[in-house]
C-alpha cells in the first residue's frame, strides 16, 4: 500500500509538472510574439538614433523614425488580421476638417490594415464622402452640439467610454482617438500599436517639467505637483487596447465629474486629466512628436519626418466661444 501511494504521488507530481511546462510553453509562444516587437525596436534604436531618447525610464519604447524595422513589425501584426478603431470629433465648424484628415488617413494611416472610423458630429449631413480602401469603413454618430468648446472637450472622454463599451470592445483590437483638426503627412502604421499609447506634445518636447502646463490647483482631480511628472502628453492622440483605453477614459470621466461637482475645470480639460492618468498608469509605448506635430512649428533636425500634425486655423473663427 505504501509503494502504491508513493507511485501515485510521483505520477501526480509528473502530471502537474508536464501541465505546468505546457502552460509555460503556450504563454512563451504568445509572449515571444509581443516581445519580438520590443526587441527589434530596442535593438534598432540603439544603433540608429543616438540623437534622441528612445526609451522611457520605465523602459517603454519611444517611437522615432529609423528606430524600428517596419518589415518585422508588419510580419507580426498582419497575420493577426487586426482591426483598428479610430475616433474623430467634428462638432460645429470643425466638420470642415474631416475631408482632409480622412483622405490623408487613407493614404498614410494603418495602410494594409482594417480600420473602422467613428465620426462624432452634430452635423451628420455635412460629413464628406471619402473613398475608403478595402477593409476600411466609417460610422457617423450623431452628437449634440455645445456653446462652449471646453464642454466639447470635457464630454469627449464620456463618449469614447460609451463607444468602447457598446461596440469597440468586441469589434476592434486597438483604438486610436485622434483630433480632427489635423492631417496625416507620412506613414503611421503598426509600429504605433501597444497596450496603452501616449504621444509627446510638440510644444513641450525638450522642456523641463516645471514648464509643463499641468493642472497645479490641488482642488482639481487632475492636480500634479511641481516635483512630479515624466512628460507632457498631447490629448490629441490616445491609443491602445480597447480595455486599457476604456479604463483610461472611464477614470478621466469620473475625475471630470468630481471636478464638475466641485465647480472646478482643469486648465486644459481632458488633456490635464490624461496627464494625471499617465503619471500613475505609465504608457507601454510612447510616440514621439512625429505623431503629433503642429503646422505652426518649424521642423528641427531631430524630426526626420512629420507623420501627423495639427493644422493651422483661426480658433476665434471656428470655436463657438473664445
Amino acid at each position: 500500500m505504501g509503494n502504491f501511494t508513493m507511485r501515485l504521488r510521483q505520477n501526480v507530481f509528473l502530471i502537474s509538472l508536464i501541465a505546468g511546462l505546457l502552460l509555460w510553453l503556450v504563454y512563451f509562444s504568445y509572449a515571444s510574439t509581443r516581445l519580438r516587437l520590443v526587441y527589434f525596436s530596442y535593438a534598432s534604436t540603439r544603433l540608429s538614433r543616438p540623437d534622441v531618447s528612445t526609451t522611457t525610464k520605465w523602459l517603454a519604447p519611444i517611437v522615432w523614425e529609423d528606430a524600428f524595422d517596419l518589415t518585422v513589425i508588419d510580419n507580426i501584426y498582419k497575420p493577426q488580421n487586426i482591426t483598428v478603431a479610430t475616433t474623430f470629433f467634428a462638432l460645429g465648424k470643425y466638420v470642415r476638417f474631416l475631408k482632409d484628415v480622412l483622405e490623408s488617413a487613407e493614404q498614410h494611416f494603418m495602410v494594409g490594415y482594417r480600420v473602422h472610423y467613428y465620426v462624432f458630429t452634430d452635423l451628420p449631413d455635412e460629413v464628406p464622402t471619402v473613398t475608403l480602401g478595402e477593409g476600411r469603413q466609417l460610422t457617423v454618430i450623431k452628437t449634440s452640439s455645445s456653446n462652449r468648446w471646453q464642454e466639447i472637450s470635457l464630454r469627449r472622454m464620456e463618449m469614447i467610454e460609451k463607444l468602447i463599451e457598446d461596440e469597440v470592445i468586441n469589434k476592434a483590437d486597438y483604438i486610436f482617438c485622434l483630433d480632427v483638426d489635423s492631417k496625416f503627412y507620412a506613414h503611421w502604421g503598426a509600429e504605433s500599436l501597444g497596450d496603452l499609447v501616449g504621444v509627446l506634445h510638440a510644444w513641450f518636447f525638450g522642456t523641463s517639467r516645471d514648464q509643463f502646463t499641468y493642472e497645479r490647483r490641488p482642488e482639481s482631480q487632475a492636480y500634479i505637483p511641481f516635483n512630479e511628472g515624466d512628460y507632457y502628453y498631447g490629448g490629441a492622440v490616445i491609443g491602445g487596447r480597447p480595455d486599457k483605453v476604456l479604463k483610461l477614459v472611464k477614470t478621466c470621466r469620473m475625475n471630470l465629474d468630481v471636478d464638475r461637482a466641485n465647480k472646478i475645470e482643469a486648465v486644459w480639460q481632458e488633456e490635464s486629466h490624461l496627464n494625471k492618468y499617465f503619471l500613475y498608469n505609465k504608457p507601454t509605448k510612447v510616440l514621439s512628436p512625429e505623431y503629433l506635430w503642429d503646422d505652426r512649428k518649424g521642423k528641427p533636425s531631430f524630426m526626420k519626418v512629420v507623420r501627423f500634425s495639427q493644422v493651422e486655423k483661426n480658433y476665434a473663427e471656428i470655436r463657438p466661444n473664445p
